[in-house]
């Protein structure tokens, strides 16, 4: 384990299950991360790491095995449920801003409705966030006048606005221009120094080398490696790894 964690991990998963039809996209996958660690998942199309990072908030019910998050098991529905999403902030491929709400309007809505903020409390830390990610000017446009890249650190500003425990992404910047993803990247970089716990779905191998404390291959809905960066990158041990390295790599 890295020198970052301590104590009870955060997040763990235990021999878990999830088949879609005959399709076994998780297939016995267990995985610990400690709080403040940042865990990059990658691995080629369909190996099953979109619906790794889902079910950890239970978006994708598994069909056998446990996940506990902060030492509770994932509730299955109601109120608990509710708190558990309120405690795990999730930032998509698709920003899905509102579009008929400001940018600050967006950030402060969760705050406001779940965590019964007051709006002028809720209204302060949005505009804060909002600083931090760089877009404080935009507080008051609508998502459609935002770029893409912009729309994406607002998304990640809703998901903080709920104080989480833990952040989630999955490819946050698949959907991005290429001259935008560099910012949202920027952003996530200095919320895991900041020691945000983080498990993160990209294909950006840069940020996997430099963001990271472990990285996580997968393929065909198993995990093949979980290792360092550096040892990762420099030397994967298993031939679906070097061969996946060897088509990103190279172009």
């Amino acid at each position: 384990m890295d020198d970052v964690t301590t104590g009870e991990p955060l997040i763990v998963l235990d021999a878990v299950n999830k088949w879609f039809g005959p399709l076994h996209v998780l297939d016995d996958v267990s995985l610990s991360v400690g709080r403040g660690e940042v865990v990059v998942v990658i691995g080629p199309s369909g190996s099953g790491k979109s619906t790794l990072c889902r079910a950890i908030n239970r978006l994708e019910p598994i069909n056998s095995g446990t996940i506990t998050f902060d030492g509770q098991p994932l509730p299955a529905e109601g109120k608990p449920l509710a708190k558990l999403r309120s405690e795990v902030g999730m930032v998509f491929q698709s920003f899905n801003l509102f579009a008929h709400k400001t940018i600050l309007e967006n950030v402060t809505l969760g705050p406001i409705k779940v965590r019964k903020e007051k709006p002028a409390a809720a209204r302060e830390r949005g505009l804060a966030l909002l600083d931090r990610v760089g877009i404080a000017n935009q507080a008051d446009k609508f998502p459609a006048q935002l770029s893409g890249g912009q729309q994406q650190r607002a998304a990640i500003a809703r998901a903080l606005a709920m104080q989480p425990k833990a952040m989630l992404f999955d490819e946050p910047t698949s959907a991005l221009d290429p001259e935008m993803v560099g910012e949202v990247l920027d952003v996530m970089t200095s919320l895991a120094s900041d020691g945000m716990t983080m498990v993160v779905v990209t294909h950006e191998m840069g940020f996997a080398r430099h963001a990271a404390n472990r990285v996580i291959f997968m393929a065909d809905g198993k995990l093949v490696e979980d290792a360092s960066p550096a040892e990762f990158f420099d030397n994967p041990r298993s031939d679906r790894a070097k061969d996946f390295l060897s088509k990103i790599l190279t172009h």
